[in-house]
């Protein structure tokens, strides 16, 4: 017997929105996220914790804005929260991810 499924699932922005922070936040070398205020539009998500998402046709599109610690390398702490928020959006809700700019706002060093 073949199952049919019908009916829509819908996935909140402010679902989306959780996975990518505490996911970045999560990623080894990132101190915090950095607060960012975003131009008022129709389709995106708008957040003052750095993450800012847009979704058109079932595809997302992540930028998001941290500071990092000092001893870290930039380079490499942005490639993994690429990677983590990639996977963790793919896995969790099933949509594609086109791309995760990852913006370096500021770097904490000790004193």
């Amino acid at each position: 017997m073949e199952e049919t499924t019908s009916g829509k699932t819908t996935i909140a922005p402010s679902v989306l929105n959780t996975i990518v922070r505490l996911t970045t936040l999560e990623t080894p070398g990132v101190s915090r996220m950095a607060p960012v205020y975003f131009p008022v539009a129709k389709s995106e998500r708008h957040d003052d914790e750095g993450v800012k998402i847009v979704v058109k046709d079932s595809t997302i599109y992540v930028d998001v804005y941290v500071v990092i610690n000092g001893e870290e390398n930039v380079r490499v702490v942005a490639e993994t929260i690429q990677q983590r928020v990639t996977r963790a959006i793919s896995e969790m809700v099933g949509m594609d991810v086109a791309y995760v700019n990852v913006h370096v706002t500021d770097v904490d060093l000790e004193a």
